[in-house]
């Protein structure tokens, strides 16, 4: 069983064509690389993946969805099952660690105040940010901002986490701690697609690679 299954599929911004004929597939526990020069596609890929840009040819299913031409109703429903991480973070600045993802959990259905505060403190134990709950995003690093990312990629406990480019403004030490965690995810059956510009990571943490190069994507040795 596959988490993302591309077959043939064309990856549209707008109405320019970004990537063709693309055609891969992800499993559960697996973790690859998406590699790729700035322009050449690697966040449209991902984009497309979460339903932010429409697959208009071609077949792509993500964690059992269909992403050709996806109702706008079904998308949240398919965003449940995705942690997306993201390079600048998106924490909204306004509002604690807590209040962070305790929004995340009420836009995506939860009700019960209890479940939500035991579900808040146990993907922050995970990622060893207990003891900031109560802070704001300006009061923490940026590996630290980083780790409250991937606890609330965690939220919904996904089957698959889309990164792109998690590790772009950290440290080199500080990133070998985010990418020893986002490793640690596929050991409990999560896949993870990373997005990165960083080829030494690929020497460092090796594993499958896509590389998105003059328009096409492929595997690579």
């Amino acid at each position: 069983m596959s988490l993302i299954e591309l077959k043939h599929a064309n990856i549209f911004q707008s109405d320019r064509l970004i990537l063709k004929d693309v055609s891969f597939s992800i499993k559960p526990t697996e973790f690859v690389y998406l590699i790729g020069a700035t322009g050449s596609g690697k966040s449209s890929l991902l984009k497309t993946l979460y339903a932010e840009l429409p697959l208009k040819e071609g077949f792509g299913e993500v964690v059992d969805y269909q992403l050709f031409e996806i109702k706008k109703p079904l998308i949240p429903f398919l965003r449940r099952k995705i942690g997306i991480v993201f390079q600048d973070f998106q924490l909204l600045t306004d509002r604690s660690v807590r209040d962070n993802l305790e929004f995340v959990l009420k836009a995506t259905a939860w009700k019960n105040k209890t479940e939500i505060n035991a579900r808040v403190e146990e993907v922050l134990k995970k990622v060893e940010m207990s003891e900031h709950i109560d802070k704001m995003p300006f009061e923490l690093s940026g590996g630290e901002q980083q780790r409250v990312c991937i606890a609330r990629a965690l939220l919904n406990d996904p089957k698959l986490i889309l990164a792109d480019e998690p590790t772009g403004n950290l440290d080199p030490e500080t990133t070998d701690k985010i990418l020893n965690l986002i490793h640690d995810l596929c050991t409990n059956g999560c896949a993870v697609l990373m997005a990165t510009h960083e080829h030494n990571l690929l020497n460092r943490f090796p594993s499958k690679v896509l590389k998105c190069d003059d328009g096409k994507v492929a595997y690579i040795e």
